[in-house]
């Protein structure tokens, strides 16, 4: 009985870690739904970026949105993804 229970514990906890990133980007993403405004701000800042040549997806727009958001840059190519196909899909 005791290794059912060890294999079911192993079994949660890979579960856990494996879900884990995804659980957080859907919050992310979540956040960005609920306050059409943040997505809307982060439009006006890639505008931005891109009236000076500076593409949404580039390394300096990445780092902007994770340093103003507080992110990865992971997560923040995630959400900057996500904003400008949703709110502002004029931003390159």
């Amino acid at each position: 009985m005791v290794p059912v229970l060890r294999f079911f514990a192993l079994l949660a906890a890979s579960l856990a870690l494996w879900a884990g990133p995804g659980a957080a980007q859907s919050a992310l993403l979540e956040s960005v739904k609920a306050n059409p405004a943040k997505a809307k701000a982060l439009c006006g800042q890639l505008r931005q970026l891109n009236a000076q040549g500076v593409a949404s997806n580039s390394p300096q727009a990445v780092s902007m949105v994770a340093r103003e958001q507080n992110l990865s840059p992971m997560d923040a190519e995630v959400l900057s993804t996500y904003v400008v196909g949703l709110y502002c899909p004029d931003v390159r």
